[in-house]
């Protein structure tokens, strides 16, 4: 098998996920009246998952269950892409 593909893909996986919990969060943003840039998106997404994280434990005491999908996918994605290349390069 080849493992640094099969772990590449996996990443891509993950990153897949934490795009779309990045494009849910701006969307629960946006319904709430928070101003959010479409176009930034992708370089204030930390900005606004706590943005969403601080507004939902306003509401509701709780933090919204789209910021914990966020940080797990957005960090195991570099888990797997790392471990790809370190198996790559060995």
């Amino acid at each position: 098998m080849n493992w640094p593909i099969i772990l590449a893909i996996i990443a891509g996986v993950f990153v897949i996920w934490n795009v779309v919990t990045s494009l849910l969060i701006y969307s629960s943003l946006k319904q709430r009246g928070i101003p959010v840039s479409f176009l930034w998106l992708r370089a204030l997404a930390p900005k606004y998952a706590h943005q969403y994280r601080l507004i939902t434990r306003q509401e509701s005491g709780k933090t919204g269950p789209l910021f914990y999908h966020w940080i797990i996918s957005i960090n195991v994605a570099l888990v797997f892409a790392v471990a790809a290349i370190l198996l790559k390069v060995t």
